[in-house]
């Protein structure tokens, strides 16, 4: 699949130095082509469904600031344990199942191609109606689906469902039962006023993770078809229904922090049930037989994954639950740089999902062309969206930090905070575009080792730089993290190693 000769795919032999895949048609990069264009029509639903959630906590952050500080760093050290943990949980199944669902998709198109190709040859027609055919035949390749209104057997579909249900119950069951020793582990211990309302929180937000970890695998599944607008209407439809229940049962109902809780909880089986009901319209999500299943490919992969988001996981733990051993003002003013920082972040994210669905693709057409091309293009969007995220939040937080707290103290280590918050989107940028990269082209086991050197080292620092430096030390930790992340991403691709060892025969 190496003949493909459009300019948005080729590869000119020039590529002297690693570096260069990287500076490579730099005026092309918002070059509406046919490559511009898949890629914009998969990373913008992405990332504004990737947005989505994160700023329906910043509405609750805002809403539940407004009760008190003490509230507002409670709810704050629960939503980081149950994100990490729902992180440990879904997201290697989230990246597999992209990939999996990717490639089974385009090799399932190969195939069909080839098999009217052969009808072709064994059923001559007229010049004419072979062109008309030629033609639909192309046409087709680039749908969403292969036939409309048909159902089809994907088994990593099945698999990711039946996982996704399966973690999702035992996530519930241990952040239930086990609250209020995690939270002490986060920094809240038993004599501090977070506790109550933290373990109020956390425990009726988790009835919500069968929910969080279906919806989220039906999204990796959703990903793999290039299709990011349906889960973007689903994550609307249920933030609006979050954003709407709120202020109802948090100061109508005086509910408080448990109000907050139930409107998430209602607004994620909402978002699930959408997508179920979606997606039992293009698969068949009973397989054939157990043996359709693909529970050992799975299980590979996702060990593999596992260890790169425990690796993760533990650092920004670490980091939330060092900020909340400073004590409620410095965990306050942490959580909202934090919660800006991902939600802004993750529109990069948008740009990965984009990358691993096309990269994933590409390589099972083993359409290095391509792949070449897409990694090149997403990663200058990349750059180019993290500088104008830091130019948005420089200017504009400071005047934004009043609508999260009233606290003077507070406000203050959110000043100290934005500089940090605002320099950093470049790197954050370019190391959530590289994940993409890696996960596209199934380099699995590289992310999850590299990532564990990198955890490795970034504990080393939160650790030191926060006993030193406190709120600041911790800011600068995180820098530090990222920039390890962005550099791990480059050196796999700079090197021409794994996956892309073709880049050797390139040059």
């Amino acid at each position: 699949m190496m003949t493909e000769n459009d300019d948005s795919f080729s590869c000119e032999n020039s590529v002297k130095l690693p570096i260069c895949i990287f500076f490579k048609d730099a005026r092309l990069v918002f070059k509406l082509d046919k490559l511009g264009l898949e890629i914009a029509s998969i990373a913008l639903p992405a990332a504004l469904a990737l947005t989505a959630d994160p700023i329906a906590s910043l509405v609750d952050t805002a809403f539940i600031g407004q009760i008190g500080s003490v509230e507002l760093a409670a709810v704050g050290v629960s939503i980081a344990l149950f994100n990490q943990v729902s992180r440990i949980a879904i997201f290697p199944l989230v990246s597999v199942t992209t990939s999996f669902v990717a490639e089974e998709d385009a090799l399932e198109r190969v195939g069909s191609e080839l098999k009217e190709s052969d009808e072709l040859e064994t059923n001559p027609t007229s010049d004419v109606e072979n062109q008309q055919l030629i033609a639909q035949n192309v046409s087709d390749s680039f749908e969403l689906e292969t036939v409309e209104n048909e159902r089809r057997h994907i088994p990593s579909a099945s698999s990711a469902m039946v996982i996704g249900g399966v973690l999702g119950l035992v996530q519930a069951i241990f952040l239930i039962s086990e609250a209020k020793p995690l939270l002490n582990f986060m920094g809240v211990k038993s004599d501090s006023p977070m506790l109550t309302p933290a373990q109020q929180y956390l425990r009726l937000r988790s009835l919500g993770a069968p929910a969080v970890l279906l919806s989220l695998a039906m999204q990796g599944v959703f990903r793999g078809f290039k299709d990011t607008k349906t889960p973007l209407y689903a994550t609307v439809a249920g933030d609006l229904t979050n954003i709407i229940l709120d202020p109802i049962f948090i100061f109508v109902l005086r509910m408080g922090v448990s109000g907050a809780a139930i409107a998430h909880v209602i607004s994620q089986y909402l978002i699930s049930i959408i997508l179920l009901w979606r997606l039992m319209n293009k698969v068949n999500l009973l397989p054939p037989s157990i043996k359709h299943l693909q529970f050992g490919r799975f299980l590979k992969n996702g060990f593999l994954l596992l260890m790169r988001v425990v690796a993760v996981t533990f650092c920004v733990t670490l980091a939330a639950s060092l900020a909340a051993r400073q004590g409620a003002t410095s965990m306050a003013a942490f959580q909202v740089c934090l919660q800006v920082w991902l939600a802004t972040s993750l529109l990069a994210d948008g740009l990965a999902v984009a990358g691993q669905a096309i990269l994933a693709s590409a390589f099972a057409r083993k359409d290095y062309d391509k792949a070449t091309a897409t990694a090149s293009r997403v990663l200058k969007l990349g750059l180019v969206l993290g500088i104008i995220l830091a130019v948005i939040l420089g200017v504009g937080m400071p005047f934004g930090a009043r609508l999260f707290s009233k606290d003077v103290n507070v406000l203050h280590l959110i000043g100290i905070g934005i500089p940090f918050v605002a320099a950093t989107q470049p790197i954050n940028a370019l190391a959530f575009v590289f994940d993409g990269v890696n996960f596209g082209a199934s380099d699995f086991a590289y992310s999850a080792y590299s990532m564990v050197l990198v955890a490795i080292l970034s504990i080393l620092c939160l650790f030191f730089l926060s006993s030193s430096n406190g709120f600041i030390g911790i800011w600068v930790a995180l820098t530090i993290y990222m920039s390890l992340r962005a550099f791990a991403g480059f050196w796999r691709i700079g090197t021409r190693t794994g996956p892309w060892n073709f880049l050797h025969y390139r040059s």
